[in-house]
């Protein structure tokens, strides 16, 4: 008899960008991950049928609320799924203040999607390469 299926991880990429929501479903469903995509804050918001999401892959500029707005909403909601943020955004002052708002990592959209995922297991408590890190990005900000 063969052990049961492993529950779901389940991981909310949510990004304005068809073709990076597209990008980041193909590399989340290779390694194991079940990623659930929305177009904007408000649509995750709004979705009355959300899975319990272990990880949060946001982009910081959306249209309406920001992705650095959701999450501040959601810490005060007392929701603390782990926020990794995936941004085209550059600028050390945005960095800085993901960083400050206790997001688990930070990477620019042209980061390979290998080091994205490495801190996604570590986020969701999965088998990583290194010990967990409370934070991480490409570069200091």
């Amino acid at each position: 008899m063969s052990a049961p299926d492993p529950e779901p991880i389940y991981v909310a990429v949510i990004d304005d960008d068809d073709s990076v929501r597209r990008s980041c479903r193909r590399w989340l469903r290779a390694a194991g991950f079940a990623p659930v995509e929305y177009a904007s804050a408000e649509v995750f918001l709004d979705d009355r049928k959300q899975p319990a999401f272990r990880c949060l892959v946001l982009d910081i500029h959306l249209p309406g609320i920001s992705g650095m707005e959701l999450h501040r909403r959601l810490a005060e909601a007392h929701v603390l799924t782990p926020v990794i943020y995936l941004t085209a955004n550059d600028d050390p002052g945005v960095q800085a203040e993901a960083l400050a708002n206790g997001c688990f990592g930070f990477f620019l959209k042209t980061t390979a999607g290998s080091l994205v995922l490495e801190s996604i297991r570590r986020a969701v408590g999965g088998p990583s390469v290194d010990a967990p890190k409370p934070c991480e990005s490409e570069s200091a900000p």
